[in-house]
């Protein structure tokens, strides 16, 4: 899934350049495209070579997630960067996602995919990024920025599932997620090789 997602990152990110019309615009495409690739292969480096100094062990989940964070890093202001920052911005990326991982589950944080640590936090990371190395573009900026959209987004995110679990739980119980919804919903396992023996 995580490489499906990169390579949709190459159309996502390539073409919010919104044109390549003239020989300049294929030209940014290109250098998008390019700065998206470096700042994910980064993210996955660095979420690996932390991960192993760390625990002493490979975690796929966290250099697949270090990928990804590394992609959603520079998603803020891939066309704004030279060829060299995204490889800074996507190791940070990936270096929070393996910082972020264990804080949301040591604070009780239902994220059993780390998609907190991804999002969220890289989501910052990125728009603070383009703040930091863009000359024209003012951190302070970008700050407010963040704020605005989380005041938003926060309380009517809040509310909107607040109510829908009013009206059904949205979380499957402890039995259920034994068990797995694939069998529970389906009434067939997803992922055949990972079924537990007793």
């Amino acid at each position: 899934m995580t490489f499906l997602l990169w390579i949709g990152w190459f159309g996502f990110n390539g073409g919010s350049v919104g044109a390549i019309s003239s020989k300049e615009n294929a030209d940014v495409v290109a250098l998008t495209i390019m700065n998206t690739n470096t700042a994910g292969l980064s993210g996955a480096i660095v979420g690996w070579l932390l991960t192993y100094f760390r625990y002493k062990k490979f975690d796929i989940t966290m250099i697949l997630n270090g990928a990804l964070g590394g992609l959603v890093a520079v998603t803020a202001g891939p066309d704004q960067y030279d060829i060299y920052t995204p490889i800074l911005i996507g190791a940070i990326g990936g270096a929070l996602v393996v910082w972020a991982v264990p804080l949301f589950d040591k604070l009780k944080m239902d994220d059993p995919v780390g998609a907190l640590s991804v999002h969220l936090i890289n989501g910052i990371w990125g728009t603070l990024a383009v703040g930091i190395f863009v000359s024209d573009v003012s951190i302070l900026t970008q700050l407010k920025g963040i704020i605005v959209v989380g005041t938003i987004v926060f309380p009517i995110s809040f509310i909107t599932i607040f109510l829908i679990n009013k009206i059904f739980v949205l979380r499957a119980d402890d039995d259920e997620q034994l068990e797995g919804i694939d069998a529970i919903e389906c009434g067939m396992e997803a992922y055949l090789e990972f079924k537990r023996t007793i």
